[in-house]
């Protein structure tokens, strides 16, 4: 329970408890709504939204501005740490200043949360790792470069060694692997940069799963991206919109049908690619269309683990929908966690916006209420898999 609900919820049980043992003593009265039932129902509804705004804070990550204890943008993340507001923190380059510096900031946050936090960082290797030799972290090769050098058993020791540094620092979440089938080798944000292991998919299937096993043997947690298949694109979602409809192949979920098979999967990350042949819709993103992940992700490759979306930030979003309408949409297509890593154009009110937008649509639509209740179980459980008894203790999930 967050520091600043509970005593709430104990106040208003307090009252609570007053009015009914007042009302039981009373003789039965006529009227239709006395002031004792007014001030009961209006008491429930305050218990009610306090625990439905602390369950859409386990649906929000946000990236933060500055390096050090005393940044406003770090304090600002401490207290929604510690409200429970967010689910977690997702570190950018601008984030760290030194090793030391990140382990005092990681150590800080977990220290107040209300929740074990989850601590995220995109360090795939090559060109995409935020932790550099530049402040004495050691670099991983890129993952093109790790399956054309190393066979799997070898790249299983390089990703224990990542996921060791990563956990030394206090990080329990590491963005990658991608699993992305290189289609497309020109493709200028996967297969330009080296994010891809193969163009064939078996051996997609065989590098994730040494990164995926050495990270959970070090205690880290793993996302792959980006559902359903980004590598055939031809063009980058951060910069607008990426359609693969007419390149896309089945062969890009082979990886996934098989990770999730073997049980190799903690999270998986939705793309914002455009692909009508899944979507059924036209122009829909991958990443706010339920036939994709409702109907593909959870139902026919029966995945029931954690969804988390791309940047909700990415011009292939922002260029397209309002703030609330991508929100919205986002969590009924079945995302479980949202990430704004708050890059180009920082808001660090979004967790309050996002708790506001959504506890209002939940009064109003049963489906939104019963996609919290069902995203927060996911989180938690998954959670529950980083520290077990301050899990259970701090937060009780509803089981369905």
């Amino acid at each position: 329970m967050p520091p600043r609900i509970a005593p709430v919820l104990a106040v208003a049980c307090a009252i609570l408890g007053g009015i009914i043992a007042e009302a039981l003593s009373s003789p039965l009265r006529a009227e239709p709504m006395s002031e004792a039932k007014i001030q009961e129902t209006n008491l429930h509804r305050m218990i009610e939204d306090a625990r439905l705004r602390q369950m859409i804070g386990q649906m929000v990550l946000v990236g933060f501005v500055g390096s050090d204890p005393d940044a406003e943008g770090y304090r600002r993340v401490v207290r929604q740490a510690e409200d429970g507001t967010i689910t977690g923190v997702i570190y950018l380059g601008r984030n760290i200043g030194s090793l030391k510096g990140v382990r005092q900031l990681n150590e800080g946050l977990q220290r107040v949360a209300a929740a074990p936090l989850l601590i995220a960082v995109d360090q795939e290797g090559g060109r995409i790792q935020r932790l550099t030799s530049a402040v004495g972290f050691k670099e991983t090769p890129s993952e093109a470069a790790v399956a054309k050098t190393m066979t799997p058993d070898a790249a299983n020791l390089v990703y224990l060694d990542l996921a060791s540094g990563l956990s030394n620092l206090g990080f329990n979440l590491n963005l990658a692997p991608v699993v992305d089938v290189n289609l497309n080798a020109a493709n200028p944000i996967i297969g330009k940069l080296g994010r891809s292991f193969s163009a064939d998919p078996y051996k997609v299937e065989a590098y994730s799963r040494a990164f995926v096993q050495a990270h959970r043997a070090k205690g880290v947690l793993t996302a792959l991206k980006h559902f359903p298949g980004h590598g055939s694109s031809n063009k980058d979602t951060h910069k607008g919109m990426a359609d693969v409809t007419g390149t896309w192949s089945t062969e890009e979920l082979l990886p996934y049908e098989a990770l999730i098979g073997s049980g190799d999967v903690d999270m998986i990350m939705s793309a914002h690619v455009i692909n009508d042949r899944l979507s059924g819709s036209s122009n829909v993103p991958s990443s706010l269309s339920r036939a994709t992940l409702t109907g593909l992700l959870r139902k026919a490759l029966h995945f029931s683990g954690v969804i988390i979306s791309d940047d909700m930030q990415m011009q292939g979003i922002t260029d397209r929908l309002s703030f609330e309408d991508s929100v919205r949409q986002a969590v009924l297509a079945g995302n479980d966690i949202l990430i704004f890593a708050n890059d180009k154009h920082p808001d660090p009110s979004i967790p309050e916006k996002i708790a506001d937008l959504l506890s209002e649509e939940a009064r109003e639509d049963p489906e939104m209420l019963e996609r919290i209740r069902e995203s927060y179980g996911n989180v938690m459980r998954l959670k529950r898999k980083l520290a077990p008894a301050v899990a259970k203790e701090t937060i009780t999930v509803r089981e369905r």
